[in-house]
């Protein structure tokens, strides 16, 4: 009996040095079709073998900051020109991988008879909050066409609600913005509205993952553990790719076979890309977009863009 007991009493002492060796994690995103392989990375068992604990937190872009700022997460998944805002706004953040680019997984959609982008000047166009990527897109799209974002009237909805306005015919709106799977209701309606752009036209919404220094400096391994986990998810997903878009598809209320088609509008970005990516594009991006956040009031001083990268954890 003592026999056994000493043994439980071993079993329990291993597994509580396993969890302890693990490290917490809180990490927040949206809903959005290009973070869905961390969902998998954490329900496939990958984070977990990599030594961590990772608590994925769904939280709106525009409170994402918050949270980091009151440490209820320490990572976070957005866009790129996103980093920039939060730390103009001295919620200190640094990218470490790169997670997707949108190709055509982000657009506008215009109601019949909006031709063209220029001809919203003076109409009711619904973004999520500024500092959102949806925000920024339209302030992006207007600027390439000649107009500016204070030239419309901005109803602030969240992608999915902005998605639902035009497929029920409500609100009263001339266009909106929004992305993948919400994007893909309207496509299924074409009646409801028009996608009059995307990023196939406007290639400006790429995603990365990042972490405040203070997390960064406290537990290198973990950050590395967080970057080879999801570069393991992308591994997954193209060795077992049926199931894999069925654990996905199910974080957002999806079949396989739906998440499926709203993936095809965006990429996910390997190691290889990413070291491209970081070599050269993330700072040319990050400045033309620091750019126009200053210009639309977005913030009010560029923070120094030189620091919102780190690149030691995707070699």
């Amino acid at each position: 009996m003592k026999k056994t007991l000493s043994l439980l009493a071993l079993a329990a002492s291993l597994a509580t040095a396993a969890q302890a060796q693990e490290t917490k994690v809180g990490v927040g995103i949206s809903g959005w079709t290009g973070f869905a392989p961390l969902t998998l990375a954490k329900e496939a068992g990958i984070f977990k073998k990599n030594g961590l604990d990772v608590s994925i937190k769904k939280i709106p872009q525009k409170d994402r900051h918050l949270a980091i700022a009151s440490g209820d997460v320490q990572c976070a998944a957005t866009t790129v020109e996103t980093w920039i805002v939060w730390n103009a706004n001295g919620v200190a953040t640094t990218q470490i991988f790169q997670l997707d680019k949108s190709f055509g997984a982000d657009g506008m959609i215009v109601k019949p008879g909006i031709a063209k982008i220029a001809d919203l000047k003076g109409k009711t166009v619904a973004a999520s909050a500024p500092g959102t990527a949806p925000y920024f897109g339209l302030a992006w799209m207007l600027k390439k066409n000649g107009v500016s974002i204070k030239d419309v009237k901005v109803v602030n909805l969240e992608p999915q609600a902005a998605a639902n306005a035009f497929i029920a015919g409500t609100g009263g709106l001339d266009a909106g913005m929004t992305y993948e799977p919400y994007l893909s209701g309207v496509r299924a309606k074409p009646e409801a509205g028009t996608i009059i752009a995307t990023t196939l036209d406007y290639p400006m919404v790429m995603d990365t993952f990042g972490c405040t220094p203070k997390f960064l400096a406290e537990n290198p391994k973990a950050a590395k553990a967080l970057a080879d986990s999801y570069f393991e998810a992308l591994e997954l997903i193209k060795k077992d790719p049926k199931k894999s878009f069925e654990i996905m598809g199910a974080d957002v209320k999806q079949s396989g076979e739906a998440f499926e088609k709203s993936q095809a509008y965006l990429r996910w970005q390997d190691k290889a890309a990413n070291q491209k990516f970081f070599a050269g594009e993330h700072a040319a991006f990050s400045k033309e977009a620091a750019d126009l956040l200053l210009e639309v009031g977005i913030i009010k001083a560029i923070p120094d863009l030189s620091k919102l990268a780190d690149t030691r954890f995707i070699q």
